[in-house]
């Protein structure tokens, strides 16, 4: 596939995601104004694995900004997304804007950071992260949250699935901790200060259930096994700023993938003695979103504040575009016509 980029114009990125059901499928959290203030988008287009071109099938505006998405593992028109106003919103995409949201739910009392899906079992299940530090579990079917997780002491930036059981997920905050968390147990089951500073992201290898990878402002990756969790399994360093997202491969169990605020994406093989194997710097602004297709070995989507989303595959070698690329208008794909949308 040739690399593809796409201009989500006055809306800066803040997440991408690939669709579990339908290849070259991306959803775009982005908002206006960095996310500081004004209106949010949750936008979704399909890449033409031919040409590289986005088209745009559909967009949801909202009153506060969008920071990240998560598709349904159950119904695959079925997107929610968070928002910086408190609220979940669940969309159709089958849908015309007249018809959505399906819901909003609204019970975290700050900004919704981060959305994750019940990967292994329960397909209508999600969990929601706040900056109000508190962890939700929801059910699509339900208009109230099943359950609050309230354990960790400052603003929980992710909640992640455990691809592997049903019943397990991590959070990352920036209270330096990763906890570990059992729905069949009270309390979380493991914590863990992962870094000294504020930690931003986690993934779960997908390969073995007991690894974890986090990335922290700390500028580094860190790989852990949470059967013995008191020294981690390795360090990556090589990014210049906090790194705000990390990917674990679904098709290699060694290779991990990471976006910073040092405007860079970076590919590593962690049991490597070499372990940066690529590193991108085709953003202009800081790369906060960053998603690895489960359906396409190799292919991989960015986004960032420069209003820039970028996919392509690191298998075949095909490069995004360079930064200097993107300051001329002629390098971007015409933008597809979205209909028009009520702010939700």
């Amino acid at each position: 596939m040739p690399p593809s980029s796409y201009r989500t114009v006055g809306f800066n990125g803040y997440a991408v995601k690939f669709s579990p059901f339908v290849p070259h499928r991306i959803a775009i959290s982005a908002s206006q104004n960095f996310g500081i203030i004004g209106n949010g988008a949750q936008i979704i287009g399909d890449v033409d694995p031919l040409t590289g071109n986005f088209i745009e099938l559909c967009r949801f505006h909202t009153r506060d900004g969008v920071y990240d998405c998560a598709w349904s593992e159950g119904h695959e028109n079925v997107i929610i997304s968070a928002c910086g106003d408190g609220s979940v919103k669940v969309w159709d995409i089958a849908n015309g804007p007249q018809a959505n949201p399906l819901r909003s739910l609204h019970e975290h009392t700050h900004e919704v950071y981060a959305a994750s899906w019940n990967l292994a079992g329960g397909r209508d299940t999600f969990l929601t992260a706040s900056w109000d530090d508190t962890i939700k579990l929801w059910n699509l079917e339900r208009g109230e949250s099943m359950r609050t997780f309230a354990e960790h002491a400052y603003c929980v930036y992710a909640a992640e699935w455990s691809p592997h059981h049903a019943d397990i997920f991590a959070s990352a905050s920036g209270d330096c901790l990763l906890k570990i968390w059992d729905l069949r147990q009270p309390h979380a089951t493991l914590s863990v200060p992962v870094h000294d500073y504020e930690t931003l992201c986690c993934d779960w290898n997908k390969w073995n259930d007991c690894v974890i990878a986090t990335g922290s402002v700390d500028k580094t990756v860190r790989l852990w096994d949470i059967r013995n969790p008191s020294r981690e399994l390795h360090t990556l360093v090589g990014h210049d700023y906090a790194v705000r997202r990390v990917k674990c491969s679904p098709h290699a169990e060694n290779v991990v993938y990471t976006c910073s605020y040092d405007m860079t994406v970076g590919m590593w093989d962690w049991k490597s003695p070499a372990p940066l194997l690529n590193r991108w710097g085709h953003h202009t602004e800081f790369a906060v979103g960053l998603d690895t297709s489960c359906l396409v070995e190799g292919l991989v989507a960015s986004c960032g504040w420069d209003e820039m989303v970028h996919a392509w595959n690191t298998v075949d070698g095909s490069p995004p575009p360079i930064a200097a690329m993107m300051r001329a208008p002629q390098a971007y794909p015409p933008m597809a016509t979205a209909s028009p949308a009520p702010v939700a």
